[in-house]
Parts: structure tokens; sequence; C-alpha cells
């Protein structure tokens, strides 16, 4: 009797130690299972929403009709830049001082208006621009473009746009495009540091929009 008790209670004691050493260990893996799911949304989705297109590079026409739902993305810095546009086709049209108008706002694309999004504060045209969504209106004229930031970003076309609601303003020149853009296109370029740009590209003409990190 004295002898299966014995065995009975060396194997109890045996049980109870190894579920002992083993629980800071179990501990420990799940202390670790947060950091690496933070890592795991760590990255940021660069691909354009359901609907969108990344507009490319154009010089020829396309048999596609009306003005395309399209995005743009890039990183200045951390800070993730996001633009939503419609981008409207030449056709064969005068766009600059004909289909755009010279010396009145425009909605810098078709349809709704343009939006411009950033997770992080940035400058843009060395002014503060604190993180959040806003419309880009423009002013477009033949030396000088003004720029528009707007707080009132969801709106049809230029239709009830107020300068009241301006965030900032910028002036910038616009030049000569190395080749013709068909349909117009934005882009985001980081020169690798917390500097980079924003491109409006369309026809023959291209507004460079300077971006930095705060």
């Amino acid at each position: 009797m004295n002898k299966n008790f014995t065995k009975i209670a060396s194997v109890l004691l045996l049980g109870a130690t190894l579920t002992y050493c083993n629980q800071p260990e179990q501990e420990q893996e799940q202390v670790q299972e947060t950091p690496v799911e933070q890592d795991s949304h760590a990255g940021h989705d660069m691909q354009p929403s359901e609907g969108a297109t990344t507009i490319g590079e154009q010089a020829e026409a396309d048999t596609l009709k009306g003005s395309l739902k399209a995005e743009a993305h890039g990183m200045i810095g951390d800070a993730h830049l996001t633009i939503a546009y419609h981008s409207p086709a030449v056709r064969g049209r005068q766009i600059w001082g004909g289909l755009v108008a010279y010396n009145q706002v425009w909605v810098t694309g078709a349809h709704s208006a343009t939006s411009i999004m950033t997770d992080k504060d940035i400058t843009i045209g060395g002014k503060n621009l604190p993180a959040g969504k806003y419309a880009l209106f423009t002013i477009p004229g033949e030396e000088e473009w003004t720029i528009i930031i707007n707080k009132n970003w969801e709106q049809h076309l230029a239709d009830d746009y107020a300068e009241t609601d301006d965030v900032l303003r910028f002036t910038v020149k616009p030049e000569i495009a190395p080749t013709k853009q068909e349909r117009l296109r934005y882009t985001i370029i980081s020169d690798g540091s917390d500097k980079g740009s924003i491109q409006i590209t369309w026809d023959m003409l291209r507004v460079t929009l300077p971006v930095a990190k705060q």
C-alpha cells in the first residue's frame, strides 16, 4: 500500500511540476501576440479602392468613354497620401483656355471634387496641412496656377465651393510636360527622404506641388 501511494504521489508531483514550468512560457507567448498583430498592420495599402484605377503615362488616345475614376497613392516620408479623382481625356480638344477655363476655380478633374488625404501632418507648398481629408481645387492661369486645399471635400465639381472653407492657398508655375498625357494624371513622388511632390499632368502641361513631412 505504501509503495502504491508513493508512486501515485510521485506522478501527481511530476505533473504539477511540469505545469508550473510551462506556465511562464505560455504567458510569454500571449504577451508576444500583440506586437506581432501590430506589425502585420504597419504597412500601407497602396492599391486603388474598388472601382478605381491608376492612370499611367498615356500619349495616345483610348477608346474608353467618360472620365475614369482613379486614385494615386504614395509615401512622403512615413506619410501616406491618397488622391482620388476622375480622369478626363483630351480627345483632340483644346484643354487649356478651352475645356478648362483660365482664372476660374477648377475641380482639377471631373464629376465630384478631387480629394487629397494624408494620414500624417505634412506641408504642401510650404504651408502646414494637418492629417485629414480635403478637396484639391486649382485656378489655372496662363503664367501661374493657384492651388487650393479646401475642407469641403465631398461636393459635386466646384458647385458648392466657398473660399471661406479654404485651408490654404499657394501659387506655382506650370511647365511644359516632356510628353503628351492623354488622360489627367496625378502622381505622388518621393525623393527618398521627408520631401517629395504631387504632380498634375494633362495634355502638354505639368504642375508640381512641393510636399514635405512635418
